[in-house]
């Protein structure tokens, strides 16, 4: 039986508006409330003139692809460089399963949707989406006075009451031209991922090659994310700290955990951690980037400092041969081995990339005296890079090698119900794997 595509009536059109208004609303309050529990966690809750709202706008902004402004100075005592540039994926991620698990909802269990009608449905959402990150840029700003007790500094400032400040402010410009992006990945991503969710006509032939593949690699970042939770539990539970390892956790428990992952599979960063500031990670990496001079790390010289290192890469073979096995069981009998390991080999190549351009992060904050110099303990800086191209081709080759093994190994397992070869009339009925 057939029937009117929702957006060919102005009820469809107001349907589609409210579900967007939904997905957008759920999305930034689960960022806000993650956020807002990962800086109480972090001991943000007793900032002075009521900033703890402002500072919650800026994860959320920074958590959408958002661009932060950072500034600072003593009055003409002394001047102040300062710049931010680190994604808290805890949060990302809560707003992105959230945001695209609705967008998806009211799309379930039809194979096939007119391009019309998932345009009418992601338009909306965009729209909506970039004005109320709109609202939230113009709420991510504040202005903070710097403890300078500890500084040679701290008596001076007293006496000329002059003391340090840094401020922040999302730049509204920056972050629609990146908050864009962010979103329209979001919905491709959750359209790739969800084997239930329909796709135009001409594109169901793409169905076996793209959304297994997609939905492992998905499962095995969202597994990472998992074992990093109980880990982190088990810190807390057992080393103390509980309050900074929670903070980690809902704040930037996935840039660590991913980080793992291309360090599990062969993959580099470099990068350093000067003066008082540091990177909420384990005290081993910490060590390995201390100190002035830019340094590059793997699996192997981290296992010079610790042998538990080469633990990483057990953890990503195997959680890497799974992904190939369940990408191959999700997959029609007819798609033989090798283009399960070019398709997954793709896909794992592809994520690692987002993996890396995501997880950089760029802190400086310099307070210099009457423009001499910096003033010691209140000057740092924390970097962290990723070898791009080495972590990308290694991602592709481990993800091509899981994908064979994994299609070898499913070959007992993946018969139930699957056919043995596509079916022309396959683009018109059911998705078969539902």
């Amino acid at each position: 039986m057939s029937q009117t595509p929702v957006t060919s009536s102005s009820g469809g059109s107001a349907r589609a508006w409210r579900d967007a208004l939904v997905a957008v609303v759920a999305g930034f309050v689960v960022m806000a409330v993650v956020a807002a529990a990962g800086l109480l966690c972090a001991g943000a809750g007793d900032l002075p003139g009521g900033a703890f709202p402002h500072v919650v706008a800026a994860v959320v902004v920074m958590a959408s692809g958002g661009v932060l402004e950072v500034s600072g100075g003593a009055g003409s005592l002394a001047g102040a460089e300062a710049s931010l540039s680190v994604v808290p994926l805890s949060v990302s991620l809560a707003g992105a399963l959230t945001t695209g698990y609705l967008f998806l909802r009211p799309l379930h269990n039809r194979a096939v949707a007119r391009p019309r009608e998932l345009i009418g449905r992601a338009v909306p959402l965009v729209l909506l989406w970039l004005l109320a990150l709109t609202g939230v840029t113009f709420l991510a700003r504040a202005t903070f006075g710097l403890s300078t007790e500890d500084s040679p500094i701290g008596t001076i400032t007293e006496l000329l009451d002059s003391a340090p400040t840094v401020g922040f402010r999302a730049d509204l410009p920056g972050t629609l031209l990146y908050g864009l992006p962010w979103i329209l990945g979001l919905l491709l991503i959750a359209l790739l991922v969800s084997r239930r969710a329909p796709l135009p006509a001409r594109l169901v032939r793409f169905h076996s090659a793209l959304r297994p593949a997609a939905f492992a690699t998905m499962l095995l970042l969202l597994a990472y994310v998992v074992l990093g939770i109980g880990v982190g539990v088990v810190v807390a539970a057992t080393q103390g700290h509980a309050g900074r390892t929670f903070a980690v956790i809902l704040l930037g428990l996935p840039n660590l955990v991913w980080l793992a992952l291309t360090l599990g599979f062969g993959g580099a960063w470099e990068g350093n951690v000067e003066g008082p500031f540091g990177l909420p990670m384990p005290q081993l990496l910490d060590g390995v980037l201390r100190g002035s001079d830019p340094s590059r790390f793997d699996v192997a010289s981290l296992a010079e400092q610790d042998s538990r290192a080469w633990w990483l890469v057990v953890v990503a073979a195997v959680l890497l041969l799974g992904t190939g096995v369940l990408a191959a069981v999700r997959s029609p009998a007819h798609v033989r081995a090798w283009q399960h390991a070019l398709h997954l080999g793709v896909a794992l190549a592809l994520a690692t990339l987002t993996v890396c351009l995501l997880g950089r992060i760029q802190a400086q904050f310099g307070l210099s005296l009457l423009g001499i110099g910096e003033v010691d303990g209140l000057g740092g800086q924390v970097r962290l890079e990723p070898v791009m191209w080495r972590n990308v081709g290694l991602g592709l080759l481990w993800g091509a090698a899981a994908g064979f093994l994994g299609a070898l190994l499913a070959r007992p397992l993946h018969r139930r119900g699957r056919v043995d070869e596509p079916e022309p009339a396959a683009a018109t009925r059911t998705d078969p794997e539902q």
